[in-house]
């Protein structure tokens, strides 16, 4: 389903909640959908590519970027820098595109809160919620013991901003968790519509 009139769908969450999975669930189920690519001063993870999951800028780059209006929304979260180009969000929604979004708890909240028709659907974890966390990092095997602790102690910060986002969705399954955002995505696409 299209609108006339473009969506931001902001998907965030804690680390290790499952962003990407849904996000990629998503793309797959929701052709029409585009993804913005974010940028980011962390290094890559094996097997993320440049320009495809990211954008791998370095700190300056980053900088001066952001002092340029580059950026829609940026923030420091867990020690890297992270942004959104501000163009490429603005040009699909002139276009009436579905452009989604996987993006930190600050971001997010920031692209609500710069003017554009934004969608912010919270992924919470299943309970307890920090010990799901840990375990889901350590297994991703992507972070130092050092970096799990660090995101995993964000995440309660994270969590308490929750209710800022239009709907909360826990994801104690892939499957049905996405079914529940894509309905969400769906409805409001309805209501922009006038369905």
């Amino acid at each position: 389903m299209k609108n006339k009139n473009g969506l931001v769908v902001v998907i965030s969450g804690p680390s290790g909640v499952g962003k990407g999975s849904v996000s990629s669930l998503l793309r797959k189920e929701l052709p029409d959908i585009e993804e913005c690519i974010t940028c980011t001063t962390r290094k890559p993870r094996e097997g993320e590519k440049d320009g495809k999951d990211y954008f791998f800028l370095t700190r300056e780059e980053f900088e001066a970027r952001r002092k340029n209006g580059f950026f829609l929304e940026s923030a420091l979260v867990h020690g890297n820098l992270y942004g959104t180009p501000r163009d490429e969000v603005e040009s699909l929604i002139k276009k009436g595109k579905l452009v989604l979004l996987e993006i930190d708890v600050q971001g997010g909240i920031n692209v609500k809160r710069s003017g554009v028709n934004a969608l912010g659907v919270f992924l919470m974890p299943p309970e307890p919620a920090l010990e799901y966390l840990e375990k889901r990092l350590e297994k991703r095997g992507t972070e130092t013991p050092g970096e799990i602790r660090t995101r995993t102690k964000n995440a309660l910060g994270e969590i308490a901003r929750k209710n800022e986002y239009d709907a909360v969705v826990t994801n104690d399954d892939l499957r049905r968790c996405t079914e529940e955002v894509k309905e969400i995505i769906m409805s409001r696409l309805r209501e922009l519509n006038g369905e």
